[in-house]
C-alpha cells in the first residue's frame, strides 16, 4: 500500500469520527508536502530515519509549533496504519515533538472594544461584534450557527465546536438587541445567523467574518491587530478579571483539556503589563 491509498482510508475514518473539514483540509496538505519530499512510495518501506530526515528538512523553515504540527499528523497518521494492519511496525513511534514556548494570548483592553463598537457602520457589524465579544466563540462556531439554534428568552445558543461537540453559550441583553435589530433588517429565508450582504444571500464564510472585523478595526483605529480569535482570548481575560474560576473558563470555551485554559493562568500579571505600557 502506498502513502495516497493509506490517505484515501485515514482521511474516511478521521470524516467518520468527526473530524472537521478545515482540519483534514490541512492534514491533507501536510501529506502532499510529505509525499513531495519522499515520494508516493510502500509505507512498508518507510523507515524512522527517513521520517527524521524528512523532518530536518522541515525543521530549517519552520516554526517549532509548526514542525509540531507535522509530527502530529506523521505519528497519527502510522499509528492508524499499525492499528488497522497496514503495516508490521510503526515507524513514528519514537517521533517526538520540539519544545514550543508558551505564548501567553494577546487580547483587547476595553479602550479597543469601544473603538471598535464606534467604528461599526451597520446593525450586521455591530451584532457579530457583540457576539464575537461576549461568547467567546470560535470564528467557525459562530460561522455555523443558525438562528433556530438562539434561544432569545435565556440569552443563549447551542453551537457546535470541535470534534462535532455542542455546548450551550451565553450572550448578553445589549448582544440580544443589535441581534434582535440586525435580523429586523434582513428580509431573507437563510437560516444562518450571520450571512452576506450581496446577493445571493447565504452564510458569511469564515474568511468574511475576519474581513469584516479586520475592516472595522481599521475604520475605528485600532492599532493593535484585530481578529475573531482575539476576541476569544479577551472573553477569557473578562471571566478572569471578574473572578471566574478555571474550570468554569473551560466549560465556557468548550477546552476538552484544562492544561489548554491554564495559559490564561497567566492573564492576570500580562494584562496589567500591558495596560501600563499602554498608559504610563
Amino acid at each position: 500500500m502506498k502513502l495516497n491509498d493509506l490517505w484515501v482510508l485515514y482521511e474516511a475514518d478521521k470524516r467518520i469520527l468527526g473530524f472537521s473539514p478545515h482540519t483534514l483540509k490541512a492534514y491533507s496538505l501536510q501529506l502532499r508536502i510529505l509525499i513531495r519530499e519522499i515520494g508516493d512510495i510502500e509505507i512498508e518501506e518507510i523507515s524512522l530515519s527517513l521520517l527524521k530526515e524528512y523532518l530536518a528538512k522541515e525543521a530549517e523553515r519552520l516554526k517549532p509549533s509548526s514542525l509540531g504540527h507535522r509530527i502530529r499528523l506523521v505519528r497519527s497518521l502510522f499509528r492508524f496504519a499499525f492499528e488497522e494492519g497496514h503495516i508490521a511496525r510503526n515507524p513514528s513511534l519514537k517521533l517526538r515533538e520540539p519544545k514550543t514556548e508558551k505564548r501567553i494570548p494577546k487580547f483587547l483592553i476595553e479602550e479597543d472594544v469601544i473603538q471598535l463598537k464606534i467604528s461599526c457602520l451597520s446593525n450586521r457589524e455591530r451584532a457579530l461584534l457583540e457576539f464575537l465579544y461576549c461568547t467567546g466563540c470560535r470564528v467557525g462556531e459562530v460561522q455555523k450557527i443558525n438562528i433556530e439554534d438562539i434561544n432569545w428568552e435565556h440569552c443563549s445558543a447551542i453551537v457546535n465546536g470541535k470534534g462535532s461537540k455542542q455546548r450551550e453559550i451565553y450572550f448578553t441583553t445589549e448582544c440580544k438587541v443589535w441581534l434582535k435589530r440586525y435580523l429586523g433588517d434582513r428580509q431573507d429565508s437563510c437560516k444562518a445567523l450571520f450571512v452576506t450582504e450581496t446577493y445571493p444571500i447565504r452564510r458569511m464564510a469564515i474568511p468574511t467574518i475576519r474581513w469584516t472585523v479586520k475592516k472595522m478595526a481599521s475604520r475605528g483605529e485600532v492599532s493593535v491587530n484585530v481578529y475573531p480569535h482575539r476576541f476569544r482570548h479577551t472573553f477569557a481575560c473578562q471571566l478572569l478579571d471578574n473572578g471566574a474560576p478555571l474550570d468554569f473558563i473551560q466549560g465556557m470555551l468548550g477546552h476538552e483539556k484544562a492544561s489548554t485554559t491554564q495559559i490564561y493562568a497567566q492573564l492576570r500579571g500580562e494584562r496589567r503589563k500591558e495596560l501600563y505600557r499602554r498608559y504610563f
